[in-house]
């Protein structure tokens, strides 16, 4: 069995507004938590996991509206509201000053918890994300966002969900490895698996299209010189969504940033080169 398949059972971690936090654990040592990316889940580090754990206690959460975590559209879902619960998650389950890491979302949520003080982390890991720049993907956004606000119409709400299921079809994860490893059709088909006839779920996507931040995050090009904390930014160099000219931008700004790249990787990093991740992970934080 793969350590993976050991991990100890689900655990929640409970915001004081009654949102929740689905997180897994494995490994000892000093905790290391990543923030997984936009519509997947705590298993896209899946491949990852047992390289790490021999080092770290490695914390996967799932993000507010992905995987087993909160998912009720009583909750606002915007970017503040995502960076207030992911640091109050940071700081009862890893501790003050964490080792963290963020992938596209993830990353988002990260850089702005730490321009609101809600979080100082020991280390940070940025993975591939938009940071300052404008979307690459500015159109997909658009046609999401579209979509989305479609689940906020009674009736259309459960219709949407299966929509979402025949979009994301496991094959999509192929085209997010660079490598086309097998393994990330169970991704998305995990990510997507409970999504079919959840209306509550599509009023909370209308919810979070309606607030995420559309356009380039310029303000970040003024908190990057106020990160004092060691930075990596570990990049893909075959990922279409996220071009390393981003992470090479925001470089030059980091007072104590460096930046690693890992060589014929995609959007699926863990996927593509797990060993490689997993190395870049542990001599950064370890």
């Amino acid at each position: 069995m793969r350590a993976y398949d050991a991990l100890v059972r689900l655990r929640l971690y409970h915001h004081p507004d009654g949102a929740r936090v689905a997180y897994r654990e494995l490994g000892a040592g000093p905790p290391l938590a990543l923030l997984h990316s936009a519509m997947l889940s705590h298993k896209e580090w899946e491949p990852a996991v047992e390289q790490l754990s021999d080092r770290f206690r490695v914390v996967l959460p799932d993000l507010p509206l992905h995987g087993d975590s909160e998912d009720r559209p009583r909750h606002p879902y915007t970017l503040d509201w995502f960076a207030e619960v992911m640091s109050s998650f940071a700081a009862d389950v890893l501790g003050p000053r964490p080792l963290i890491g963020g992938h596209d979302a993830g990353a988002e949520i990260l850089l702005h918890a730490i321009a609101r003080g809600s979080l100082q982390p020991k280390r940070l890991v940025l993975m591939g994300s938009r940071m300052h720049a404008a979307p690459e993907d500015a159109r997909l956004r658009a046609a999401w966002r579209l979509t989305a606000a479609a689940g906020a119409v009674p009736g259309l709400d459960r219709l949407l969900t299966y929509g979402a299921r025949a979009a994301f079809t496991p094959e999509r994860g192929l085209r997010l490895s660079a490598r086309g490893a097998p393994a990330a059709r169970d991704l998305v088909r995990h990510a997507f698996a409970d999504v079919g006839g959840n209306p509550s779920l599509a009023r909370s996507w209308a919810r979070c299209a309606r607030a995420w931040p559309r356009g380039p995050q310029t303000q970040l090009l003024e908190l990057y010189p106020r990160l004092n904390m060691p930075v990596l930014l570990l990049w893909a160099d075959r990922d279409r969504l996220h071009p390393l000219a981003i992470a090479e931008e925001a470089l030059g700004l980091l007072p104590n940033g460096q930046l690693r790249v890992l060589q014929s990787t995609g959007f699926l990093m863990a996927y593509d080169d797990p060993v490689g991740l997993a190395r870049e992970l542990a001599a950064f934080c370890g």
